[in-house]
């Protein structure tokens, strides 16, 4: 059968405008320069969410910080990274999460969950957001060695955790996940996971285990899952989701068996569903995955073709 759906058009999180810069990081006197620039660009993080406005107005948009504006997040103490370069000014993430309350007047924004406004944000925000998020997440859980469990130090501009007492260094970590919707006949099989708080279907996902192949993995977890059986499995596209520490690497999939069998500790219920189900899926009291996720684009890819 044929599995040619391309993506027709970019994923959430993805396009980023930054030049990441990759060789300034460990020129510890540039990055001294840029911290102080009068151009240089702040992106505060404070538990996990980010800091947004206009909201209310339905029209939200990434607070960016200048240096001046920053300097009471600077004084704070917590980890922070070089992100790159945006239009050549530097741009910097600065955690916030040790603190009760950040020094963020009301006027500037509030923090919220990212992904709730993904979709709507102007292009390239919601990646240099998503980019900050992950990264003083990895920051924070990295503050010991896993070697010794001795202190470690931020290097490279914050990019690298060195062990003050064994001299290991650790780098951020990104953990591949397969997603994938599996197409058998005019019919495409769904789930609904336990986690989702309402009847949500979405397509099956799982992390790639060591020693396997992408395609093995997308087989596996369907068997996992579902208790069908996969053949030919097709590359779509990818999407970070660094909530808190994943890519996600989506797949349209050949089912070669109908039966399902779930696993009860995964999903709740599985099915496969037509077209004109999808379409109409309000009327039939249940919802698809959010319009910012990999799933949705695989199902909506599907959908067009």
């Amino acid at each position: 059968m044929s599995l040619s759906f391309p993506a027709s058009r970019p994923n959430a999180y993805t396009g980023s405008p930054l030049d990441r810069a990759t060789h300034r990081r460990d020129d510890a006197e540039w990055i001294a320069a840029q911290l102080d620039s009068p151009s240089a660009l702040y992106v505060p993080v404070w538990r996990a969410r980010s800091l947004l406005r206009g909201l209310e107005e339905g029209a939200p948009e990434a607070v960016l910080l200048s240096a001046v504006a920053a300097e009471p997040l600077r004084r704070a103490g917590g980890p922070w990274a070089f992100l790159g370069l945006w239009d050549q000014r530097p741009v910097f993430a600065v955690d916030l999460s040790h603190l009760e309350t950040p020094p963020i007047p009301p006027e500037a924004g509030r923090f919220h969950d990212l992904r709730q406004v993904a979709g709507a944000l102007p292009a390239g925000e919601a990646s240099v957001l998503a980019h900050a998020r992950g990264l003083m997440h990895w920051r924070n859980r990295h503050r010991f060695c896993g070697v010794c469990g001795g202190r470690c130090e931020a290097r490279s501009a914050g990019h690298v955790m060195v062990c003050t007492h064994c001299g290991a260094e650790h780098f951020p970590r990104t953990d591949p996940a397969v997603i994938m919707l599996v197409i058998r006949g005019d019919r495409c099989l769904l789930g609904h996971n336990r986690r989702f708080p309402t009847p949500v279907y979405s397509t099956l996902a799982g992390f790639v285990e060591p020693g396997e192949s992408l395609e093995e993995a997308v087989r596996r977890e369907v068997m996992e899952e579902a208790g069908v059986a996969v053949g030919q499995v097709a590359y779509h596209s990818s999407q970070p989701w660094p909530f808190p520490s994943s890519i996600m690497l989506g797949f349209h999939a050949e089912g070669l068996t109908e039966d399902i069998r779930i696993d009860r500790e995964e999903l709740y219920d599985a099915r496969w569903f037509t077209r004109a189900e999808l379409r109409r899926h309000e009327a039939l009291g249940f919802a698809l995955p959010r319009p910012d996720s990999i799933a949705r684009r695989l199902i909506e890819d599907w959908l067009d073709a």
